[in-house]
């Protein structure tokens, strides 16, 4: 699986950048939150006596790459694969030790870029078998330019904001009528709760938030969802305006992808635009990653069989086969004698078999095994 996607955003033009897993944690949490911070397990450095982090998150590391090691100029696209490692699970159940993937843009920030992202998201779950997939959009500039003009504080922004991720309509009012908000704001931090749905939710969102200061954040929404039907026409898309995932570290538009039957996400992404500000270059920036511990449990088994089985032989024209078929890109796995060779548990789908003097590569079922 790894393999497809790394050969998938090579040809879409990433670079691959390998970060080190343990840094000085100062370097893994500079810029990003408490959040993170409260994610990464701490360790002493027994040479300095500095404290140190394993990677919590990935994406920071990459941006920091690209502010500080990379100083292209232009847009610069970059990918990473690699493990990292949770204080906690982020949902019941859920891992400590994802293999977090994904893909970043650097040096652009129009629609067009978040748009790149999404259609790459899509086809790197479509790659490895993953059909079926819905997605949803939301924009945290809203949320946030709200804040601003109610005057909450960060104590306060963070109680409105757990409130609204519970949907919690009368803790929300509670909170706004106790901090003195402005009934027109309350009114609009209200409606955030059933602002979602199909694209209709933006016309209303254009008339409830009218005059609110957040029109750029919805044109921004409108772009990419009339460029997701020309370029992703059978994507489902849906709107909610209420979802603020990353909300401390993205700064516009967000998204999630979903499959049917699975309450999480299974890959997600957005806009933080500045990221590189803390290390001295600010430059727009958006991307997504995903966990491969969560996606290869839902990979097909089929997907597995694409393996070439090709039992002993110290036929000359034997080998020349096996080494035609893996400079053609195929697996050829060897039956090793006097092993057991079971060639479905070797996730094989054909056989390399000597018929009228000739090896040719035949499908197990017209062999009538597997």
């Amino acid at each position: 699986m790894q393999r497809e996607l790394i050969d998938l955003f090579y040809s879409w033009g990433y670079e691959l950048v390998i970060p080190p897993l343990i840094e000085y944690l100062e370097s893994l949490t500079t810029g990003v939150g408490t959040d993170l911070e409260l994610r990464t397990f701490k360790l002493t450095d027994q040479l300095t006596g500095r404290l140190m982090g394993v990677r919590a998150d990935i994406t920071p590391q990459v941006a920091r790459i690209a502010a500080h090691r990379i100083k292209r100029k232009g847009i610069l696209r970059l990918c990473y694969m690699g493990n990292v490692l949770h204080t906690l699970p982020q949902y019941l159940g859920g891992t400590r030790n994802p293999i977090q993937m994904g893909a970043e843009i650097y040096g652009h920030g129009g629609v067009e870029s978040d748009l790149e992202i999404l259609r790459l998201t899509v086809e790197a779950l479509d790659r490895i078998g993953i059909k079926q997939v819905h997605l949803d959009l939301g924009h945290v500039g809203i949320f946030r330019d709200l804040v601003v003009q109610a005057g909450l504080s960060s104590e306060q922004e963070y109680l409105l904001f757990d409130a609204l991720q519970r949907r919690s309509h009368d803790e929300i009012k509670w909170i706004l009528q106790n901090n003195n908000v402005k009934a027109r704001l309350l009114h609009m931090f209200l409606a955030l709760v059933n602002l979602n749905g199909e694209k209709e939710v933006i016309i209303e969102a254009e008339r409830v938030l009218a005059g609110s200061g957040v029109e750029q954040a919805l044109v921004t929404l409108k772009k990419v969802a009339v460029l997701a039907e020309k370029y992703l026409p059978s994507l489902p898309i849906h709107f909610d305006l209420g979802e603020l995932r990353g909300y401390r570290y993205h700064t516009g538009l967000v998204f999630a992808a979903y499959i049917l039957g699975r309450g999480q996400a299974i890959a997600q992404g957005g806009r933080y635009d500045d990221i590189g500000q803390v290390f001295g270059r600010a430059q727009p920036a958006t991307g997504f990653s995903m966990d491969l511990k969560e996606l290869i449990t839902l990979y097909e088994a089929s997907n597995f069989r694409h393996k070439i089985y090709a039992p002993w032989s110290e036929d000359v024209n034997f080998e020349r086969e096996v080494a035609r078929l893996r400079q053609q890109g195929e697996q050829v796995i060897y039956g090793l004698p006097g092993a057991i060779n079971n060639s479905q548990e070797l996730s094989c789908d054909r056989e390399l078999v000597l018929q009228a003097g000739q090896w040719q590569v035949i499908e197990m079922r017209k062999l009538g095994r597997g």
